[in-house]
């Protein structure tokens, strides 16, 4: 288990954060799976931006959790990245 992981387990603990880390858990989903994504490509945010026409700031705000992207945004970022967006409820 990675640091972040039992630090994340051990705020859990609190009520407050896990409610609050609850209602977030979507957008940090997203977060994860373009910088995996990006990583796997083995791409910078700077070549993401220019094969998406994101600029590189709005991809780092997207990949630090400081916004959130609408579904127009994820679907060009999985174009750039070769990828096909899908969306599930599960």
């Amino acid at each position: 288990m990675s640091d972040l992981s039992m630090y994340i387990k051990k705020q859990m603990e609190n009520s407050e954060f896990k409610e609050l880390y609850e209602k977030n858990e979507g957008e940090y989903q997203i977060a994860r799976e373009i910088i995996k994504a990006r990583i796997e490509m083995r791409m910078t945010q700077k070549e993401l931006s220019e094969k998406t026409g994101i600029r590189q700031s709005n991809i780092s705000r997207i990949e630090n959790g400081n916004c959130s992207p609408t579904v127009e945004t994820l679907e060009k970022i999985a174009e750039g990245l070769g990828k096909k967006l899908e969306i599930r409820f599960v």
